[in-house]
């Protein structure tokens, strides 16, 4: 798995029978330094994927390789940690049991930067708050894999800006691999360059985010034109008056005579798939930018 850090092949987990399968036959493959957004929508296996991914899972089916767990770090959404311990005392574990990885005065510097007494009693803290000590911990184990699902929730837009800025300024200086799953998109588009879109337990959307958008043109035109779209992949289609709005990944040229072409945002892109559970599947090679459908 040389430049690989996590890599999947048909991998699914099973929640018993009535709660079904979380995830199916889910391939994905993600590069070293890379920054991946994570998205879909609830139920839609992503906190499955990173447990998993972390270890603390072990998988139906399929198999799934990742950094051991000294190696990597994770956040789980309900951030657990010892209430009964104070911030500074959680701190003084972490380094206990990170020794050798530990960074003290980033940890530190975290806590600070949030107003944190470290005399402060874990219990005591509102969500925010635990969201910072948890976020302090993962990054001072200087992990070379980051999973974060939902990391900033919890946190006011102010505090989400600060603690994301540094999180993707370390993980650019120390080249830390970060998967993070969120469901607000601006929080994801300007950090992330790589996309894993999960939906109904499999990966309809993978590759580097600029690559994944560029794959895809709006067209507009008169509906009685429709079947020229016919040699090209049609994500969504939508129908005003005599006017059709159609996302598309093109096979080919088109008549521009017919059709006006524009590019969509990564929003449209991710809606689009979203709104079209039978759209096929999308795999783009980091290193190519080669499509691959499914």
């Amino acid at each position: 798995m040389k430049g690989t850090v996590i890599e999947a092949h048909g991998l699914g987990m099973r929640y018993g029978k009535r709660r079904g399968w979380a995830l199916r036959d889910c391939s994905l493959r993600l590069s070293a330094g890379r920054v991946c957004a994570l998205v879909g929508p609830n139920g839609a296996g992503k906190s499955t994927l990173l447990a998993l991914a972390a270890g603390l899972l072990r998988p139906t089916e399929g198999t799934i390789d990742a950094p051991p767990r000294e190696e990597l770090a994770y956040v789980a959404q309900d951030k657990p940690l010892y209430p009964q311990l104070t911030v500074g005392e959680t701190l003084r574990l972490g380094r206990e049991l990170n020794s050798g990885r530990w960074d003290a005065p980033l940890a530190a510097r975290i806590v600070a930067e949030g107003g944190l007494d470290t005399g402060a009693r874990v219990r005591t803290l509102s969500g925010g708050q635990r969201t910072r000590v948890a976020l302090a911990l993962a990054l001072a184990k200087r992990p070379g894999l980051l999973l974060l699902d939902e990391p900033m929730a919890d946190l006011d837009p102010l505090a989400r800006h600060q603690l994301m800025g540094t999180l993707m300024g370390d993980a650019a200086e120390h080249g830390t691999t970060v998967v993070m799953s969120s469901h607000i998109l601006t929080e994801l588009e300007g950090a992330c360059d790589h996309l894993l879109l999960v939906d109904g337990g499999r990966v309809r959307l993978a590759g580097p985010i600029d690559d994944v958008v560029a794959a895809h043109t709006v067209l507009t035109g008169p509906t009685a034109d429709a079947a020229d779209l016919a040699p090209h992949t049609v994500v969504e289609s939508r129908t005003t008056g005599r006017q059709l709005t159609t996302l598309v990944r093109l096979q080919g040229p088109v008549d521009k005579t017919l059709w006006q072409a524009t590019d969509p945002s990564l929003e449209e892109v991710l809606l689009s798939h979203l709104r079209s559970p039978q759209a096929p599947a999308l795999t783009l090679r980091p290193a190519t930018a080669e499509a691959v459908d499914a």
